[in-house]
């Protein structure tokens, strides 16, 4: 019997890794090479400033970001990548606005597939591209927006033996719900609300699964109400229309026309949730509070959550009593370019003590 690749995790007595700790729940076979680069498991940590704030009685943040690639992608590529390798594919495909090339690269790296990503020019956040870069990847940078490159690799994949692996592939759900089986598992319940990005909506219709299955299995005695944020520039399910030229800060979920746009109306349905937007401007005033106030750096769409919530209360939700979870989906520096143009106090001094207590006024 050949070694595990990733040592086990000590997270509720099991592995750490999602394709083992929820291997019966999820399309796995015996011929399904259980390849990882150690993702799931991601913290939930409880909020020091926004849940007091916000009146909520607990707060947590769900930190996708520590997963390897740094963004919730891994969760959905690693089984979706497997299964393609399972199934004898020697290549994937997908289109991006940055975080799915990341993480489609990486992991045709571990299975030794080649990868094609295939995204907008001039709209992908450049610390996502290098990771592509890093990885491998074809890169093919078209004239045209998500909804465009998303059309593109999906006639591709119909003409030429290669795996696409954007979020219509139904293995990238499968893998991404296992995070509402942590939530759940960790929490030992499910929270009143589950407050999350929606750009292309596999996600939403991914935790909206997964509370979905533990509450079928008895493992939970109630589901979230689903609420999903999109950026006001690119709301196309806020405003029940596709929108054709999306433009938003938040570059993961500048997209016009999702994929999973009937999951996540059946999330916001069935749950009695919402879908609603946030201007750049409160996505950003997020992004800042939860550097500053709870030491989180998150790229400009996981802030999104956060700034729904800080939303609703302002427009009068009574959050009190409340149990809410935020999707934090991507780190920061995936972004690194909309850190650097938040005003800070930067200081110049000579190179000894003395001159540097003159510059802080000590």
């Amino acid at each position: 019997m050949n070694p595990p690749l990733v040592a086990a995790h000590p997270l509720s007595g099991d592995s750490r890794f999602i394709m083992e700790r929820y291997r019966d729940l999820l399309p796995i076979t015996e011929d399904t090479p259980l390849v990882t680069l150690g993702e799931g498991g991601t913290p939930l940590i409880r909020s020091r400033v926004l849940e007091r704030e916000l009146g909520l009685e607990a707060l947590y943040f769900k930190a996708e970001f520590t997963n390897p690639t740094g963004s919730f992608k891994d969760r959905g590529m690693v089984v979706a990548v497997a299964k393609a390798a399972e199934a004898g594919a020697e290549a994937v495909i997908c289109a991006s606005t940055g975080n799915t090339s990341a993480s489609a690269a990486a992991y045709a790296a571990r299975h030794g597939l080649s990868a094609v990503v295939v995204v907008p020019a001039g709209n992908i956040a450049m610390g996502k591209l290098a990771q592509a870069v890093a990885h491998g990847a074809t890169i093919v940078a078209i004239d045209g927006s998500f909804d465009d490159a998303l059309q593109v690799v999906r006639e591709l994949s119909e003409r030429h033996p290669v795996a696409l692996v954007n979020s219509v592939n139904p293995h990238r759900i499968e893998g991404q719900k296992t995070a509402a089986f942590e939530i759940a598992d960790e929490l030992e319940a499910a929270p009143d609300l589950l407050s999350i990005p929606v750009g292309n909506a596999g996600n939403i219709t991914a935790y909206w699964r997964g509370f979905s299955e533990y509450y079928r299995m008895e493992r939970i005695a109630s589901k979230p109400r689903m609420w999903g944020f999109q950026a006001a520039g690119a709301a196309p399910i806020v405003s029940g229309e596709r929108v054709p030229h999306p433009e938003t800060i938040a570059t993961a979920i500048r997209i016009g026309n999702p994929a999973s746009w009937t999951g996540a109306i059946e999330a916001r349905d069935e749950s009695g949730g919402s879908v609603s937007a946030v201007t750049d401007e409160e996505i950003l005033h997020a992004y800042r509070r939860l550097a500053r106030d709870e030491g989180i750096f998150c790229e400009p769409a996981s802030a999104a959550s956060v700034a729904g919530l800080l939303r609703r209360q302002t427009d009068g939700e009574n959050l009190s009593g409340l149990t809410a979870v935020c999707i934090i989906t991507g780190a920061g520096l995936k972004d690194p370019d909309t850190a650097l143009e938040i005003e800070s106090e930067r200081l110049e001094a000579a190179g000894d003590a003395e001159a540097v207590e003159r510059a802080l006024g000590w």
